[in-house]
């Protein structure tokens, strides 16, 4: 054979060679594209296949008059992904440090840690995969906030994709940290809840916490409405992990959360939230709460605790100074339950306001039995009217009151009045307080309870019992929520007044409200310091010595004040409780530890809303006028 000629054997050997690599491709590709083809889809989607949240913005909570009480601002979670960091950004890591706040040390071990030891559950790669929405190099991407920060690989070690630099990096800060140029380092966009007043109206507001989700308040009664709906988009990413948005399948636009727009005015707020400061410093009581209402419709204008707590530093506050004691507390209401049985005997037609009651007796028969009044703390040289009975807070009197109902009578307007059950406030753990049944009253109950004790009430139910004299006769039930709005400010819903039941007579209100006013009275009445030049207050103290270890103390005292304004055509109520203040050498009376702050306050608000007093004069004027014109 020629020697410019290869050999046969030669030939076959490489045809050979050739056909059975191409088999092998073959083989392959059948492997590729039909035996193992489900299973590698799979593989490629989770890798390749990505779904971003797009969080919604939740909503603001506003005030009466629009001014912000709760709201979300944009931050940006920091994060490093140790794969893509270069060496040549190493000298801007100082920089980066110092503008984050991290200690350079800590961020240098974060910054150079690139594997940890596999965990005894590893995550399997399709979560890792569906985790990592941010591409290593491009700040400017989101993500959610629960990706992942490791990534499998072989030898008993992941690679870690995700470390966390800062929890919350201003907007301006994130721009400079961008403008350093450092690879790998990126942020992802979030919202976290901010109040702008700090403390104010902490107990209605509520807070949402470090998860996200909301704990108290307004905040978790309103979660519905202002919460909205996040967003998300599915798409691919490159090798890179770069988004391709050409090839995005699916988009869900986020939707904003409602704003909730509540009742209560923060100036008028901030003057209860003042007064209670001045009671801390003053009287150093245990608790105290103020409530502000409007008379005409139950809605709450204001509404304050002591002591109270910060909602952006939420996290330092112990539990129960959490608590909104307003609803969640309950004490002996004492004299100010005393408009009950007079309000019932009056509306049954039992008594007059002019009916005379010998309050000098210190028992009395009923029903076969002798009964013990709790004594007065003065004596009177006259049988006393029902009207001085409530003005000069008489627990005789207001207990013979009890008698001319008995007991059935006097337990359903206790009830009407809302003592017993709860008032309809629409969060924070409301508790019913306590009124027992008739049937379960001790033989002492007839005298006691007339007088505001062997019973317990929450202050709101003590605020509200004196909001139904206030209002002409109705029982309202308390509102916090004035409007929902949706993100374009358009209104969604509007709250209105609620009226739970009548519980007397419009002429028995005023009748009650006329003797309210003598509690002002000099000389008469149990809190003149309450009094304001040219307007009719209506009020009534109490004062209820504190239940402790089965028997009443007579050193801790609930001195309380609960009143409105202008007394013939009411306003605003008011109730002032302070749960056990001291007073240096004497009990913490309603009329010295309340009384003077509800004076401040209503002077306050005169002012601030443009309360004008009711002009006797005006109604014979405007006759004379008519007269003359005739």
């Amino acid at each position: 054979m020629s020697k410019g000629f290869a050999s046969n054997f030669r030939l076959y050997l490489i045809a050979f060679l050739i056909l059975g690599c191409l088999s092998g491709v073959g083989v392959r590709l059948v492997f590729l594209h039909i035996i193992d083809r489900a299973d590698l889809l799979s593989h490629i989607e989770k890798t390749r296949r990505q779904i971003i949240v797009d969080n919604a913005r939740r909503g603001d909570i506003l005030d009466a008059n629009g001014h912000l009480l709760a709201t979300s601002r944009t931050l940006i979670v920091l994060g490093v992904d140790p794969q893509s960091l270069r060496p040549e950004d190493e000298s801007k890591w100082p920089q980066l440090a110092e503008l984050i706040g991290m200690p350079w040390s800590e961020l240098h071990r974060v910054m150079t840690t690139k594997t940890r030891g596999t965990p005894a559950n590893p995550v399997p790669p399709a979560a890792v995969g569906l985790a990592f929405n941010v591409t290593p190099g491009n700040p400017g991407e989101t993500t959610d906030d629960a990706a992942l920060d490791e990534a499998p690989e072989t030898g008993g070690q992941r690679l870690i994709r995700w470390a966390r630099l800062s929890e919350g990096v201003e907007e301006s800060v994130y721009d400079q940290i961008q403008a350093l140029g450092i690879r790998g380092v990126y942020g992802n966009r979030t919202f976290r809840r901010t109040y702008p007043n700090n403390a104010l109206a902490a107990h209605l507001i509520g807070y949402v916490n470090k998860a996200g989700e909301p704990a108290s308040g307004v905040e978790a009664y309103a979660d519905f409405y202002l919460r909205g709906q996040n967003g998300w988009r599915e798409g691919e990413r490159d090798g890179r992990r770069r988004e391709l948005a050409q090839f995005r399948t699916r988009e869900v636009r986020p939707v904003d959360g409602y704003h909730v727009s509540l009742t209560i005015d923060t100036v008028i707020q901030h003057m209860v939230e003042e007064e209670l400061q001045r009671i801390a410093q003053q009287f150093r009581p245990a608790k105290a709460t103020i409530i502000v209402s409007d008379a005409r419709t139950g809605f709450i204008l204001g509404l304050g605790n002591y002591p109270t707590f910060n909602l952006n530093q939420f996290n330092t506050a112990p539990l129960e100074v959490q608590r909104n004691i307003a609803i969640t507390d309950q004490l002996d209401p004492g004299s100010t339950f005393k408009i009950v049985p007079a309000a019932g005997a009056l509306n049954d037609g039992l008594v007059t306001p002019s009916t005379r009651f010998d309050c000098m007796l210190a028992t009395i028969e009923y029903k076969g039995r002798t009964r013990r009044f709790i004594p007065d703390d003065h004596r009177y040289d006259h049988l006393l009217p029902v009207s001085e009975i409530i003005s000069r807070s008489s627990n005789i009197g207001a207990a013979q009151l009890g008698m001319k109902l008995g007991e059935e009578r006097l337990y359903h307007y206790a009830r009407a009045f809302g003592f017993g059950e709860r008032s309809g406030f629409p969060f924070g753990g409301e508790i019913p307080g306590m009124l027992n049944a008739p049937d379960r009253w001790t033989v002492p109950d007839i005298t006691r309870i007339p007088a505001g004790y062997s019973i317990s009430a929450t202050p709101l139910q003590i605020h509200y019992a004196m909001g139904t004299i206030a209002s002409g006769g109705e029982l309202l039930q308390p509102q916090i929520i004035r409007e929902i709005r949706d993100a374009s400010n358009e209104s969604v819903y509007r709250f209105d007044r609620i009226a739970k039941r009548r519980v007397v007579s419009e002429q028995t209100a005023r009748s009650v409200a006329r003797m309210l006013q003598g509690v002002m009275r000099r000389g008469e009445g149990t809190a003149p310091d309450a009094a304001i030049p040219n307007y009719e207050v209506a009020g009534k103290t109490g004062t209820a010595q504190k239940l402790i270890n089965g028997a009443y103390s007579k050193t801790n005292h609930i001195g309380s004040f609960s009143g409105f304004f202008p007394a013939s055509r009411p306003e605003l109520v008011i109730t002032v409780i302070v749960d056990d203040g001291r007073v240096p050498g004497k009990p913490a009376y309603g009329s010295i530890v309340a009384a003077p702050s509800f004076k401040r306050l209503a002077e306050q608000l005169i002012q601030h809303l443009d309360i004008k007093p009711v002009d006797y004069t005006a109604g014979a004027r405007l006759v004379a006028m008519e007269g003359g014109r005739r």
